[in-house]
């Protein structure tokens, strides 16, 4: 799998790739990330669906938010562009704006997936998420190499490396504010997601540290049409990882979305 640059459109401060036709399929990837994360995603399902990929305000060629960084922020500027129903597809920060957006406005989502989702972080995990939140707030610039350690581990694959080059030429205060967000959010409510009235699918990797299986399955409990996968010998860059087992997953629930 090539992870190569794709065209854009822009509308409304976002860019976004769009690809294939038929049902809406919505991407967000997750911080530090760009559109092409969903390289793989893309190339499956546009043969069935029209599928936009957005580059989160930002993030790519996406502008920043104008005002604070909120999750509520993130999800309406990326809302402004879903001009039709879709089933909205969420990676990490991403799986939180989709859960939110499913939320606040549910006739535009006829199914939500939320991919490498957090739900209720320990003690621990806060501690460092929020330390490395301060880190990145007293800093101008970053040392990535602990980040693609926790996504990769040593392994040098295409993707690491593409990964490697979106998060050294991201917009540092925008790659710096989403992870803000990132940090102080706990994921969704309980609220939410037992009012979530469409179907929705949590899915991460059985070697997620932060976005655990637990996680993913307490979240699909809670959701009236909820259900989870995991994927055994992934981890948090599944889409990219193990784009081969997260496709078959996403189009047999995109297809149940959309017939």
């Amino acid at each position: 799998m090539t992870w190569t640059t794709r065209p854009r459109s822009k509308s409304a401060g976002i860019a976004s790739i769009r690809q294939g036709e038929g049902p809406n399929v919505f991407l967000i990837h997750g911080v530090g990330l760009r559109a092409e994360a969903w390289n793989a995603q893309i190339d499956e399902l546009n043969g069935e669906f029209q599928m936009v990929a957005v580059d989160m305000p930002g993030h790519g060629e996406s502008v920043p938010l104008d005002g604070p960084a909120t999750l509520a922020a993130f999800t309406a500027r990326i809302a402004a562009v879903l001009d039709q129903p879709a089933v909205i597809i969420g990676h990490s920060m991403g799986a939180m704006i989709a859960l939110d957006l499913a939320a606040r406005a549910p006739e535009l989502v006829r199914g939500v997936v939320a991919l490498n989702a957090i739900y209720r972080r320990t003690i621990d995990a806060k501690g460092a998420v929020q330390q490395r939140s301060n880190a990145l707030s007293n800093s101008v610039s970053q040392d990535f190499e602990p980040t693609l350690a926790r996504w990769f581990g040593s392994d040098q694959s295409d993707a690491r490396k593409a990964c490697e080059y979106w998060l050294k030429t991201t917009d540092f205060q925008g790659y710096s504010a989403a992870y803000q967000v990132f940090a102080e959010e706990d994921g969704p409510s309980d609220d939410l997601l037992q009012g979530l009235s469409c179907p929705a699918l949590f899915m991460t990797g059985g070697l997620e540290p932060n976005s655990t299986p637990e996680m993913s399955e307490t979240m699909a409990r809670l959701a009236p049409r909820g259900k989870a996968q995991v994927i055994a010998d992934a981890a948090h860059m599944m889409p990219m990882t193990h784009p081969d087992q997260v496709n078959k997953a996403l189009l047999d629930f995109v297809r149940e979305c959309t017939t």
